[in-house]
Parts: structure tokens; sequence; C-alpha cells
């Protein structure tokens, strides 16, 4: 194709139209060089004062005078410069009365005024004008045959940015993909259609036209189109929602024709847009709209209804902010499917560990059941993080293999922090970082519905915290009781309780307690219907659940107020328990955080057994329960810290446990 189109007669017009413009330019330019180094060559001119001039002509050095315009051209007599040519002198004239009376006075005879030249001026005012516009013309004309042949924008940016991969390029297989059981099977379907498409149009189904993956950050929705793409066999067109914006109108809805004019060509094929919702959010009027964003949605909508499924073509699309989409977009016949790609559980975190795992060395201790169990509500990038860092650490220790302790701090290093050696506290805050961590590590020991403490440390971190506590649960849980929520809310408030009893005072380090205990109450009132006054009705409803999950209130202000109160109540109950489950234990509380003081880090272990013996308890009932299903699951249960509901890190203040 391009040797024809190189041969044919009509496409050497443009060049030939360029390179003349070219040649036009050039000869202009060498024209007006070669008229200075003439004029250069003949004579020498230089400016001089009137008032030297007038001197010239009483020493009688003066041989001539022209007057052209208000000008005077002045030759002398002799004087003569060392090329050999005439060194001619100029001045602006004063006053030509007393000029001639000059040049009569000193004798200078060859004197005379020069007519203007209305040919020269018209030639400079005709190249001054004239050649600029030609020259633009020229430009402009070359920019828009470019635009012609980019794809109808300037410089080719209509073009469609799309990085086109084939299956080497790509790499990733469904085998690179875990704990996303559910979604790989859905699109291992769509797979199965691209190779085998026969058996399928035998009874008369067709390829789905597109699959909208949805799910949180990190879980892998980018690996999972990816991995359709290296099963399939086929060309992979991957971009983002953004590539198609720009500040100029149009442009977004010719890269959209660009990318499925391509892909028709290499049908069949694979087109996946990353971060759709930066394209197809709901077309709204009624705050102005986006006419560049809309026109890029509507040309999608065209697009994705004007190809054929039997060629082959599959859109694939991925985003964590579905509610925004225009419903245009969600209809069947555009996007058939809907992939929730959510986080793993533990048997996919376990997976996803394996996967990530399979190229570090790790030696016999690692346990990545523990760790799974440990990292609740973690997803595949948070996992293969702690994996890689867990690598490092081994590195810096010295060791050949990664070992479960390096798998633990890793655990730590991302959620909460590296330690900050550099920062010393003074003993009194020592002491009440000590109490503070001691009083929700002591609360959720006395009751019964809380999970098993693994470790307190008064060691600060890189992110803020003073101290922490860790939990573990004993197994995965997707709900949580009233009892448990209640329970939780006590340990939270068990800082501040601690910090009260001890030094009748409290300080800032419990802010971000009360935050996730207002949090938490907040929830029981309005979402879960744990209220006693306002029983089952749903007062809030959650905003962007793949992101922050954040609960907007749609109720009435008179509402709103009486549950701020119901809130207050709350956590005033769960506060009034906490400070009598540690008053009343004021002795196991205090020498457990002198303990930790002198050690600055603890293990649960040593945390239980000193609760054990103030308490004269010789084996608690978790622990039996714990051995029962390990002995017959055939197995070692190991409690290892950080989980879904109790994990605690630091922001603004001595602790914050984070509820997931």
């Amino acid at each position: 194709m391009n040797q024809n189109q190189n041969n044919d007669p009509k496409n050497d017009g443009p060049k030939n139209k360029q390179s003349l413009l070219v040649l036009l330019i050039c000869i202009m330019a060498c024209l007006v060089c070669v008229n200075l180094l003439s004029r250069m060559t003949r004579n020498i001119t230089s400016e001089i004062p009137y008032s030297q001039f007038i001197e010239m002509l009483e020493n009688g050095e003066v041989e001539s005078v022209v007057l052209r315009s208000d000008t005077l051209t002045i030759t002398p007599k002799t004087q003569r410069s060392m090329t050999g040519n005439t060194e001619i002198y100029t001045t602006l004239m004063e006053d030509e009365s007393e000029l001639t009376q000059r040049l009569e006075k000193a004798g200078v005879d060859n004197y005379y005024k020069e007519p203007p030249d209305m040919t020269s001026s018209i030639i400079y005012s005709l190249l001054s004008i004239v050649l600029p516009v030609v020259i633009m013309v020229g430009l402009f004309s070359f920019l828009f045959r470019r635009m012609n042949k980019g794809g109808g924008m300037m410089g080719g940016v209509g073009k469609s940015r799309a990085k086109a991969y084939v299956q080497k390029e790509t790499g990733v297989t469904f085998k690179d993909v875990a704990g996303e059981d559910e979604a790989k099977e859905s699109l291992q379907e769509v797979v199965d259609f691209l190779h085998n498409p026969g058996k399928y149009a035998a009874i008369g189904a067709k390829l789905p036209k597109g699959a909208l993956l949805v799910g949180p950050p990190g879980t892998g929705k980018t690996l999972l189109a990816k991995a359709v793409a290296g099963e399939a066999h086929v060309p992979f067109f991957s971009l983002s929602g953004s590539d198609f914006v720009e500040m100029f109108v149009g442009v977004g809805a010719s890269r959209v024709r660009d990318l499925f004019e391509e892909a028709k060509k290499n049908a069949p094929c694979i087109i996946f847009i990353d971060e759709v919702d930066a394209i197809g959010k709901t077309r709204d009027s009624r705050y102005g709209g986006n006419d560049e964003r809309e026109q890029t949605l509507n040309q999608l909508l065209a697009e994705m209804d004007g190809f054929d499924t039997s060629k082959g073509l599959l859109i694939l699309a991925a985003t964590n902010r579905p509610e925004v989409l225009d419903p245009a977009l969600l209809r069947p016949g555009r996007f058939d499917r809907r992939v929730i790609v959510d986080r793993p559980d533990l048997k996919g975190r376990v997976s996803i560990l394996k996967v990530h795992a399979k190229n570090v060395s790790l030696d016999e201790t690692v346990d990545l059941d523990a760790i799974a169990l440990a990292t609740s509500g973690a997803v595949g990038s948070d996992l293969a993080n702690m994996i890689n860092e867990a690598a490092i650490l081994a590195v810096k220790h010295g060791r050949k293999a990664v070992s479960q302790k390096d798998l633990l701090e890793a655990v730590e290093v991302v959620l909460v922090g590296k330690e900050k050696k550099d920062r010393i506290l003074s003993p009194e805050e020592r002491k009440i970082v000590s109490y503070h961590e001691v009083g929700h590590a002591l609360v959720s020991a006395l009751q019964k519905d809380a999970e098993p403490v693994q470790k307190i440390t008064i060691v600060p971190r890189t992110m803020g915290a003073l101290g922490y506590v860790m939990h573990v649960p004993e197994e995965e849980k997707y709900l949580n009781t009233k009892k448990e929520l209640e329970a939780m809310l006590v340990g939270y408030l068990g800082g501040r309780a601690a910090e009260e009893i001890v030094f009748d005072t409290v300080t800032t380090g419990a802010a971000n307690d009360i935050e996730q205990a207002t949090k938490v109450a907040r929830a029981m009132i309005t979402q879960y219907g744990m209220s006693d006054r306002f029983g089952l009705m749903g007062l809030a409803e959650t905003q962007n659940q793949y992101l922050d999950g954040r609960a907007m209130l749609n109720c009435g202000d008179s509402t709103a107020t009486e549950i701020d109160h119901e809130v207050m109540k709350l956590l005033k109950k769960s506060y009034d328990e906490a400070k009598r489950l540690l008053s009343e234990n004021r002795e196991v509380m205090d020498k457990i955080a002198a303990f930790l003081i002198e050690k600055e880090t603890i293990t649960g272990k040593e945390f239980m057994k000193i609760f054990h013996e103030e308490k004269g308890i010789k084996e608690p009932e978790t622990k039996q329960r714990i051995e029962e299903k390990s002995l017959s699951a055939g197995k070692q249960v190991i409690s290892q810290p950080v989980s879904e509901s109790g994990e605690e890190s630091k922001e603004n203040g001595l602790d914050q446990t984070e509820q997931k």
C-alpha cells in the first residue's frame, strides 16, 4: 500500500508545492544577502553628527552632498578606507536654507536634491507585508494537509493513543491471577467464545459486546484484562479513559473513531479502557455540561452499537466508580456483563500470596495461611507489596531466604510504617503511651466478644504512631453481631479511659480512637438498625462503595440531631463500661504497663501470661477452643498480628484502630 501511494503522481503534488515554497524563501534570502554584500563592497557608510559635518565644511573636506529625504549623504574629497573604497558619511539635515548658505560659503558646488524613488518604497512595502502573508499561508496549508492525513486533527492529535499488545508482550494468563475465581470464570467464557465461536453460533449465542470490571483499587482489574488477551492470543489495545480527554472539543471523539477503526482492522481483538469513568460520567446539563467529554461519550456509544460481534471485537472496561457512569453505557448491548472484582477472602489471599512468593526464596518457618489470616481486607496489590517488603527486609538482615518474622514485620511496615528510632519520648510520655495501649489491650482481654491481642508496642512508627495494639481474629468473619460491635466500641475507648483513671487527665492521643468509635456507633444507628429509638429505619446511604464507602445521611435536620444524641449516648455508655473494666483491674493494668515500659514491645502470649497470673486463670477458654480446632483440622493454627477489624495504626495521636 505504501509503495502504491509513493508511485502515485497525484501524491507528488503536495511535496512539489512544499519544495517550491522552500526554494522561493531561500531565493529571497539570498537576494537580500547579495544586496547587502554589494553595498558593503562598494562603499563604507558611517553616520556622523551634524556638528562634524559643519566642521568638515569649514575645513574644506567635502566634495559633494546629496539630499535624500531628510538624510544628507556626504562624500569627502580624498579620504579612503583601508579596503580602497570611499568612506561616505550620512547625517540628518536640520534646516535646508542654512544648509545651502553653508555649502556656498564652503565652495561646495556638487550639491543636489534627489527626488524620492517610489518604486523602491513600493517594493519595500510589498516585501514587508506580502511576503510574511505568503509564508503564513504556505505554513497553514502545510499544516492542514498534515491534519487531513492524521485522522482529522492537527499533527495527528486526533489519532488513538492506545498501546497495542500481542500475547507475547502481555505475558499474563489466568495462572498469574489468583483470588478472583468468579471473575476469571466469567471472563473464561469470553475467551472460549473467541477460540471456538462456531459452537456458540450453532446455538445462536452471540459474543458479548463488552464486559465492565468493577471493584476497589488494587484488586487486579487491569491484570484480569491482560490475562484475557493473553489467554485468547489476540491483539490487545490498552488505554486509559483520560487518553481521550483533550482541551479541544472533538479530539476525544476523533480518537474513539480511530481506535475502533484500528481494532476492526485487527479483529479479532480486545479493547481495554481503564478508568472508563473519566469519559463515561452521567450526562447532566443542570450545572452545565462538558462538551468535550459528552461528545466523546456519544461517539463511544455510537461505535459500540456500530460494530459486529461476529468479527470477534470485545470491549473491556474497568472502573471503581460504577455509580457515576451514564445509564446508556451500562445497558445490555453495550456492556452486557458486569464482572465484580472484589477484595479476596481468606482462601483468595493465600492464593495471591503464593503467586507473588513463587519467585521468592522462603524458609521453613513461613506460614502463608497465618499471614493471610492476619491481613483481612487486604487487596492483591497490598499483598504483593508485603511480599516484596519481606524480601527487602531479609536482604537487610543478611538472610538468604525470607522468614515468617520478615513477613510479619513487612505487614507492620505496610500498615503502620517503619520504626522511628530517632524519636525519643520523655519518661512521662512513655508512661502515658504505655497505659494508653495497655488500656486497649486489657479491655479486649476482659471482653468475651473482643478479638485476641497479638502484640503491644510503644515504639513510634513513621505514619505518626506512638504505639499500637495488634489484634488477630480466630477466624475470618463476614458479619459482626451487635455484641461484637459494642465490644469494639469499648475497646476503642479503652485507651482514653486508662489515661483518665491513671493520670486524672486526658491527652490528644485518643483523637483517632474517638473518630473510629464515632464512625462505628453512627453506622450501628443509621445503617445496621441497631438503635432502639429508630429501629429498622435506614437513615444513611453508602456513597462510592468501592472507594471510601462513606455513608451520607438521607434524613431531615431534626432526625439528624436525634441521631447525634443517640451516638453520644452510645459512646458514653461504652466509655463508662471501659472505665469500669479498667478500674476493677487496676493492679493488672499497672503490672502490664510497667512490663511494657521496660520491654517497649511485648507479644500477645506475654500479655496473656501476666493477665492470667494476676487473675489466677490457668488456661483460657479461648486457647482451648483454638487447640481443639487445630487438632481436629490436623494442623497448627498460629495467631498473628493485624486483623480486619482490629488493626491499629497511627495518624494524629497515640493510636488509630482501623476498622475495615
